[in-house]
């Protein structure tokens, strides 16, 4: 009871931060308000329960805006775009029943920390605009050049001249009580620890704004830096806004290029962002990656159908939800039914949340993923480390998450490769007896893979001619067929330049007749 309690109480924050990006999301990526909410309760409700992941939430992605932008204009209709993202699920089910969900195990921890400490710093750069009330654009923008031809950096500038002094005062006090609330003297203390931190800031900038609104005009936050929830008068006015596929659009190609490239990026997207929130795991579980493939392509399939944008695991609000408490999936399934709750029983009251209060969430949110002892910790671990991870950091702040994974990885599988380099083998020279001829002994590592042919190549190459060359895989447990093929062919180019080659528990090659070239070689 003790464990729902907790879950419960991070359910409401992650509500408060999901909530903006639900409608932030669908406003940036054309689609109806209401479809941004829809994939907030399938992310909870349905991808929560079917999900082993205890921490990640799902629901509409900021990686994705672009795509269903153009996806929606392409195929002419939002209709058709439903009936893409419903066959996009299908395609992620069958990713999951074909266990691809390994894929997200070949991502270097480098990357993947980068990634969170970048998060981090687009948190807390995008939100400053929303804090200080200058911002009025969608919550979900994540990629550096904006909608509007500005980037970042220059709308942070430009935030700084036209500070409100009303949504200053309330993000500013929203985001003291956070800080407060983080401190061990609050966290210890029996009663006070029960309270959100986040609901506690999210009231405090409600009440704010009211007496703001009665004592001094001036500083009072307009409508259009609130949070905006459509109104439902009744329950029928909620049916009729839903939308469903259009299936007479099977016929168009676009249709399933859309739904290939929205299955592909959003698994990556889901992988990532659960291999992520796994790391940050204090219990240190391990999500089923291939259950979650098949839970993404699941809510998926339904968001399709009911008029909901595509699903993915998002760190943000996965973040959020670690921060605030959470210990199990029943926070995802809990915010899940308060946005119901939202949208259906009390709209009107939602209406009055300051953004400037939200953004305080988020900016320390933010700051916890990109703390400065993150940052010394890679730097200890040695280049080798530091480099893709400042690297991935840099490619995603000044790009977009998808590209700045990619360059990240890039970085990455560069150090992977110098770092095979060096270690498939064990190489000795000695002398024979009569002192004419070098003896050079190889002997190769348990594994070598392909990675390590261009290593074995050079050092094959730089062997002197009229030596005795001895390849020894008597440790070796399995050998590329790349590396073996650079093997044979030496034996065979060292032999007619004047060299003896003795190769020892060395596999055949085939199909090849380099092996019967080659065999008289093997003692």
């Amino acid at each position: 009871m003790k464990h729902l309690l907790k879950d419960f109480a991070a359910s409401i924050v992650v509500f408060l931060v999901a909530l903006p990006l639900c409608l932030g999301i669908a406003l940036a990526s054309g689609a109806p308000l209401l479809s941004g909410l829809i994939a907030g309760i399938i992310g909870g409700l349905v991808v929560g329960s079917l999900s082993s992941s205890p921490l990640s939430v799902s629901g509409p992605a900021a990686g994705l805006v672009v795509i269903v932008l153009n996806a929606i204009e392409t195929l002419g209709s939002f209709e058709a775009f439903l009936l893409s993202v419903f066959i996009a699920g299908v395609i992620q089910l069958l990713l999951g029943v074909a266990k691809a969900g390994i894929i997200g195990l070949y991502f270097p921890s480098s990357v993947i920390k980068g990634m969170l400490a970048a998060i981090g710093l687009i948190l807390i750069l995008k939100q400053i605009p929303h804090l200080v009330g200058f911002d009025a654009d969608a919550f979900g923008e994540m990629e550096f050049i904006q909608a509007d031809d500005r980037n970042t950096i220059s709308y942070l500038l430009a935030s700084m001249d036209h500070l409100h002094i009303g949504a200053s005062m309330i993000g500013l006090f929203s985001l003291l009580i956070m800080i407060i609330w983080d401190q061990p003297l609050i966290k210890h203390h029996k009663i006070l620890k029960v309270i959100p931190g986040g609901v506690l800031a999210v009231a405090s900038g409600v009440i704010l704004n009211i007496l703001f609104s009665n004592y001094q005009t001036s500083w009072e936050v307009s409508d259009s830096h609130l949070v905006n929830l459509l109104v439902f008068k009744k329950a029928s006015d909620l049916s009729q806004l839903l939308t469903f596929p259009d299936f007479t659009s099977l016929t168009n190609y676009n249709v399933y290029l859309t739904a290939g490239i929205l299955a592909i990026v959003a698994s990556l997207e889901t992988l990532l962002s659960v291999e992520a929130i796994d790391k940050l795991d204090p219990e240190k579980r391990r999500t089923p990656k291939n259950r979650e493939l098949r839970a993404q392509g699941i809510g998926n399939m339904i968001a399709g159908l009911v008029g909901g944008l595509p699903i993915t695991a998002v760190i943000v609000r996965s973040s959020a939800n670690l921060e605030a408490g959470a210990t199990s999936k029943a926070s995802t399934i809990f915010h899940g039914i308060l946005l119901i709750a939202a949208i259906t029983l009390f709209p009107s009251l939602m209406n009055h949340i300051p953004l400037a209060s939200l953004a305080a969430i988020l900016i320390l949110v933010g700051y916890k993923l990109t703390k400065p002892s993150l940052y010394q910790l890679q730097w200890k671990l040695g280049k080798e480390q530091f480099i893709p991870f400042l690297g991935t950091i840099a490619a995603i702040l000044f790009t977009d998450l998808l590209i700045g994974i990619a360059i990240g990885l890039a970085i990455g599988i560069f150090f992977i490769l110098k770092a095979n380099h060096r270690i498939p083998y064990h190489y000795q020279t000695s002398k024979e007896k009569n002192g004419e001829r070098d003896i050079i002994h190889i002997t190769l590592s348990e594994h070598v893979s392909f990675l390590n042919k261009a290593s074995l190549l050079v050092t094959l190459e730089q062997i002197a001619k009229d030596a005795i060359i001895i390849i020894d895989g008597n440790q070796c447990k399995d050998i590329h067929y790349d590396a073996l093929e650079v093997i044979y062919n030496f034996t065979e180019n060292a032999q007619l330049e004047g060299s003896e080659v003795h190769l020892k528990n060395i596999p055949p090659l085939r199909p090849t007749t380099l092996h019967e070239i080659s065999k008289d070689h093997q003692v």
